[in-house]
């Protein structure tokens, strides 16, 4: 019997042996920006046990740029697109899930064949359509090509699919509408489903770089992720203590958010079968 478990022992060392191994590769740039965000800028390259606090960096780092206009567009940004996002996935999440119409498997592996497509790839055309229906350099056109999401489409499936019809079927008795069906019966029961998709989306619109920087070309419409190459691209080289403690003012909302909901988040996924 020692023989037949030795390797298992074994297999479970190495599993915890490479699990702490990849805590620490993602753990150490986390605590290197906390370090040099905290303690002044000759202490970037060298580490001492007793070396002074300071916020001067974040303050620093808040004059350097106009901070509080970028955290307000990503936050007009970020809002919009989930309140969007949440309206249009749940109408089709619902129609997808509770109706039959002609031609309903093939609309739905349109949206599924969506999934599959990196967003990187539409990037001109999309740039072409906002060009040509004039509302380049402004936060709607950030947000307009992300309004709905096959990703949200189908993790809505997927739950309404688990509410028992008798649901529906005692509602309706009641007077109910299709539309008083869905507020009432299944978006409360989709609740932490909509907690786990709402950071997804938070979390991946909050920290987009690529498409707001092509779409954009003022300081008014640029968001967090865009403003932060200010502090890459000045004359006196890198200032890393400043570039961290922006980091950190730009990650800190995040932070803070999964903290607050993780067990909502982990228990969303594991509710609609995704892993």
């Amino acid at each position: 019997m020692s023989d037949v478990y030795a390797p298992r022992g074994l297999a479970r060392i190495l599993e915890t042996a490479g699990a702490w191994l990849l805590a620490l590769l993602w753990i150490a740039p986390l605590a290197y920006a906390v370090w040099t965000a905290f303690h002044p800028p000759e202490f970037s390259t060298r580490f001492e046990l007793f070396a002074p606090l300071t916020l001067e960096n974040f303050a620093r780092a808040w004059e350097a740029a106009p901070f509080a206009r970028y955290f307000l567009n990503t936050f007009v940004l970020v809002t919009v697109i989930l309140a969007c996002q949440l309206v249009l996935c749940t109408l089709a999440a619902f129609a997808f899930a509770r109706y039959a119409f002609p031609g309903q498997t093939l609309v739905f592996a349109l949206v599924l064949a969506q999934l599959m497509i990196m967003p990187d790839v539409l990037i001109v055309e999309n740039y072409r359509t906002m060009g040509r229906i004039g509302i380049l350099d402004s936060i709607p056109a950030i947000g307009l090509p992300y309004m709905a999401s096959a990703f949200g489409i189908f993790l809505l499936r997927q739950t309404f699919k688990t509410v028992p019809r008798e649901l529906d079927d005692a509602a309706r008795v009641e007077g109910a509408t299709p539309l008083q069906v869905l507020w009432r019966v299944y978006v409360p029961l989709g609740r932490p489903v909509y907690v786990a998709y709402g950071l997804v989306s938070v979390s991946y619109h909050w920290n987009n770089f690529l498409w707001p920087l092509i779409v954009t070309n003022s300081v008014e419409a640029r968001p967090l992720t865009v403003g932060l190459q200010v502090f890459s691209s000045t004359d006196q080289g890198v200032d890393w203590s400043i570039i961290c403690a922006a980091t950190l003012l730009t990650a800190a909302p995040l932070l803070i958010g999964f903290l607050l909901f993780q067990r909502q988040f982990v228990q969303s996924f594991m509710r609609a079968g995704i892993k």
